[in-house]
């Protein structure tokens, strides 16, 4: 799926982030995709985002839309022609605008889940309430700007973080149909990240027991981001077999 480059701005962007049992994440990581580690860990989380003046690339800002919206995301590595790639698998989108839940997968790639949101934001807090309208899915943060990342943490420094979340701009996301893997490119012209100190945070993802059995997946940090101008680009599409080639 080919789109035209998607632009728009940042308004706030949430990392919730977990470092999880590397063994329980290559379970639930689909092939080609294989979970991408830290100190021994693997890495996984949430996006929180809401994005305005969304709209085709040409087009001008007052035409674009805006929306909150949801990722659940993991950070893998595959091969494609023997050369390693790296990125994030997004197993779950959900979003409050429904002409992102229609066009996604059919215009723009990643399927999408209608979902409620409900937002609390000052400039130093927030809490950040998602909730699938179909029940199948619901997330709950709530934090406080802070200065640095918690002390247990798997990254050393704020910038050594902020490197590995913004090296994961690629991501793919289950297709509308058949085995294949829909790819979207985050574009950033300004990549900056502040810390938050995280006093709640639930996902009905994570907190899944059958899934992540308890002691799994333990929260590791969480990263803010607000107005940062960006462009999402489509890329091909992988399938699920072979060497992680392009799919014809």
């Amino acid at each position: 799926m080919r789109i035209p480059a998607i632009r728009g701005i940042i308004d706030r962007r949430v990392l919730v982030n977990f470092r999880v049992d590397a063994r329980v994440l290559a379970r639930i990581c689909p092939p080609p995709f294989r979970p991408q580690t830290v100190d021994g860990f693997g890495v996984a989380g949430i996006c929180l985002i809401r994005l305005k003046s969304i709209r085709p690339k040409r087009l001008p800002a007052w035409v674009g839309i805006a929306s909150e919206n949801a990722a659940h995301r993991i950070a893998v590595e595959w091969d494609v022609e023997g050369v390693t790639r790296s990125g994030v698998y997004i197993p779950r989108r959900d979003t409050s605008s429904l002409l992102n839940v229609f066009a996604g997968g059919r215009v723009f790639p990643g399927v999408h889940h209608h979902a409620r949101f409900d937002v609390h934001e000052t400039k130093n807090d927030l809490r950040i309430a998602m909730v699938g309208v179909d029940g199948s899915a619901s997330v709950h943060v709530e934090g406080r700007i802070a200065e640095q990342l918690p002390g247990d943490s798997v990254f050393q420094t704020l910038e050594q973080c902020s490197q590995f979340f913004e090296a994961g701009s690629l991501g793919y996301s289950p297709a509308s149909s058949g085995g294949n893997f829909d790819g979207l490119r985050l574009r950033t012209s300004d990549w900056q990240v502040q810390p938050l100190a995280v006093t709640r945070v639930q996902s009905s993802f994570f907190d899944d027991v059958d899934v992540f059995p308890r002691g799994s997946v333990v929260f590791d940090n969480a990263l803010v981001m607000r107005g940062i101008c960006h462009e999402w680009h489509s890329r091909e599409p992988i399938c699920c077999a072979g060497d992680s080639l392009p799919c014809a």
